[in-house]
């Protein structure tokens, strides 16, 4: 009993592990497999429900109050009302939060691709639908997978790693030319410029490549972009099962 609660006390990289052996190994394999494969199963269909969706990143950080909390809100509100799409994002705070509560207050679909974390699972209350994901990478496939369009604010780590995966997915033509907007000139001019005075002079990219993006604060111009944007139908599946949220 002593040695267990010595143990428990023990930070996770300090607790003495006995190595899986070759079975357990290839059982564990099958299992994680198994559960990646009935996610993706579950997404996609989940998602040929919303044959029209723009997909919002950014920023968890952002409260109501910060202007760009209150455009990507109002943005969505937009695109909702005079466009009829479907606001995707994956459900948490800040940014997302802003572009699902805009969806909500529009009377539009707001779409929501959670995660499950240890502690606890971090949805806002804004959402009409969403399902649930236990792995990062599957969501971030579906997030990208039936969009008409990715609108970009702010943000830190995570919001900069989804960014260049899409713009790299783009550019390697693994997606279809599906408009990339960032919106906030003051945040993306500084990441524009890196590409410019670093990125191009090197030659690890190209002048060219600085149209798979779009940087703007200008409404107007990125409804406009996503109207014209073509629409990638999705084939319904039977049976789907679609998460109302109460």
């Amino acid at each position: 009993m002593e040695e267990q609660k010595r143990r428990v006390n023990l930070p996770e990289r300090e607790i003495a592990r006995e190595p899986l052996t070759l079975k357990e190994m290839v059982g564990a394999t099958q299992e994680r497999v198994q559960e990646i494969s009935r996610e993706f199963t579950e997404g996609f269909k989940f998602l040929s429900s919303f044959p029209k969706t723009v997909t919002y990143f950014g920023s968890t950080s952002f409260k109501e109050g910060d202007m760009y909390y209150d455009k990507a809100r109002a943005l969505a509100q937009r695109i909702v009302k005079e466009l009829g799409y479907a606001i995707m994002t994956g459900g948490g705070p800040g940014i997302m939060e802003a572009a699902n509560r805009g969806a909500q207050e529009a009377g539009g679909e707001s779409i929501g691709l959670t995660i499950r974390l240890p502690e606890e699972q971090v949805m806002n209350p804004y959402l009409s639908h969403h399902i649930d994901f236990y792995y990062f990478f599957s969501r971030k496939v579906c997030l990208t997978y039936s969009a008409e369009s990715f609108l970009f604010f702010p943000g830190g780590f995570g919001t900069l790693d989804e960014f260049f995966e899409i713009i790299t997915l783009r550019q390697t033509h693994k997606i279809q030319d599906i408009p990339v907007i960032a919106v906030g000139v003051e945040y993306w001019k500084n990441i524009e410029k890196i590409m410019r005075d670093d990125f191009i002079p090197r030659g690890t990219i190209t002048e060219k490549d600085m149209e798979l993006f779009t940087v703007t604060d200008d409404d107007d111009k990125v409804l406009d972009i996503i109207k014209n944007s073509p629409v990638r139908l999705a084939i319904p599946y039977n049976g789907i099962r679609v998460n109302p949220v109460e």
